[in-house]
């Protein structure tokens, strides 16, 4: 037995590291989820679709660096919320990202590139969380090591052109019609998704649940 798999035997399921396939088109799908909603059951579920994805990984964090996180709740409890909301047999969910140690959303994608050499891996974001990319520790090197699928939410559609990210990789952007080549493409390699848009938001339903 190898030393990954001793490892692995010892961790609960919602820790580890999801299984792949050479040549699996899997999309990562990350934020704190807290908690998770309908709107980012829309994002994975578009990109699952429009991408031809194997399979959509929710990479449920310890902590967003950029976040408050005072009203954070445990990690296992927002696994199993979005285990519950992504009822589908294409989604995995996992908090590996505990067990790798890594705070970053670069540090993190690394590691899981370097454990599953031969998945085309795609990174899925909402457009909400476009403006702020620029702001993610090594932002551009994210761009360069997978293609990347922004799939539309209420208010960006129209912000995201503008974005840092947008602008500084306009000319990687594919037109959607040819979305589903992207997880083929060499990075960096991008594509707007247009949806419908769903209103829920994690900062609303905290706002309701004080209340």
């Amino acid at each position: 037995m190898t030393e990954d798999k001793a490892f692995s035997t010892v961790l609960p399921d919602w820790l580890k590291l999801p299984h792949a396939e050479r040549g699996n088109r899997i999309g990562l799908f990350g934020g704190s989820f807290n908690p998770p909603h309908s709107g980012h059951q829309l994002v994975a579920e578009t990109a699952m679709k429009r991408l031809d994805l194997d399979q959509v990984w929710w990479l449920v964090s310890p902590g967003n660096p950029l976040k408050d996180h005072s009203e954070l709740e445990p990690q296992e409890q927002r696994i199993r919320n979005v285990e519950r909301l992504s009822d589908h047999p294409g989604m995995r969910v996992t908090g590996h990202e505990a067990v790798l140690g890594t705070s970053y959303t670069a540090e993190t994608l690394a590691c899981i590139l370097a454990r599953r050499p031969g998945v085309r891996f795609v990174w899925i974001m909402g457009a909400d969380n476009l403006a702020s990319f620029h702001r993610w520790q090594n932002w551009r090197s994210i761009a360069s090591a997978v293609p990347i699928a922004v799939v539309d939410r209420p208010g960006a559609s129209l912000s995201v052109m503008s974005a840092p990210f947008a602008r500084v990789f306009a000319r990687h952007r594919i037109d959607e019609t040819d979305a589903v080549t992207l997880p083929g493409l060499k990075p960096p390699a991008w594509v707007f998704l247009r949806t419908r848009l769903d209103a829920a938001s994690s900062t609303n339903l905290r706002k309701l649940r004080r209340k």
